[in-house]
């Protein structure tokens, strides 16, 4: 969630196949990005805590992006967006993000390089699972790093020239707030999006 805040503060394997008509997928454009985070139309059950965000690479959101050692990952990033959102019932909240390449190559490239770091993002007992065909690649991880035992979810995928994660938090001792099933849907309705985008295509996926 800091992540996202810094942005939103600063700025106010197999899968799915990318079809572009050449061959490639395309890098996307500023607004394209914003349109790829899930709104509020997007989310049923969900409201919005912050609306989609884009902002230009630079050496302050490559901090915030990447915060790596030399912001490794972040090489030939374009873009950085977020959104995020509370549950109907307040049980649990959801950021969306996005960092949009210039290649696919580049994204390619970043992949294991920022899992390695937002992997870890559970807790260092969460436990691994499947996202299904969701991407050219994708992770998953679910653990209880809260104080409390509050339940989290990271999932990280490629689609394109983008990597895309969604992170899922539960805000009270509810284990049962957050769910690997609710993270996959989620996970699905970002990377259907971005596919969509770099189709040409208005974003349009919902849960």
């Amino acid at each position: 969630m800091a992540i996202a805040a810094a942005l939103l503060l600063a700025g106010c394997s197999g899968g799915t196949e990318i079809d572009t008509g050449n061959g490639k997928a395309a890098a996307l454009t500023k607004e394209q990005v914003r349109k790829t985070l899930p709104d509020g139309a997007a989310m049923t059950g969900w409201k919005e805590s912050a609306r989609p965000t884009t902002v230009k690479m630079d050496k302050l959101y490559r901090s915030a992006a990447c915060p790596i050692k030399d912001n490794a990952g972040c090489e030939n990033s374009r873009f950085y967006g977020a959104s995020t959102f509370r549950r109907d019932d307040s049980a649990a909240a959801a950021t969306f993000l996005i960092i949009a390449y210039d290649s696919e190559q580049a994204a390619r490239e970043a992949y294991d390089v920022l899992w390695s770091y937002y992997g870890k993002r559970a807790g260092q007992r969460a436990k691994p699972f499947s996202l299904g065909p969701i991407g050219e690649k994708r992770d998953a991880r679910s653990g209880t790093p809260g104080f409390h035992g509050e339940a989290s979810t990271i999932t990280q995928a490629r689609v394109g020239t983008t990597l895309l994660w969604t992170m899922v938090d539960s805000t009270d001792k509810d284990k049962n707030a957050v769910t690997e099933e609710g993270a996959r849907d989620l996970a699905t309705v970002l990377a259907e999006r971005a596919r969509q985008a770099q189709n040409g295509h208005a974003p349009s996926a919902a849960l």
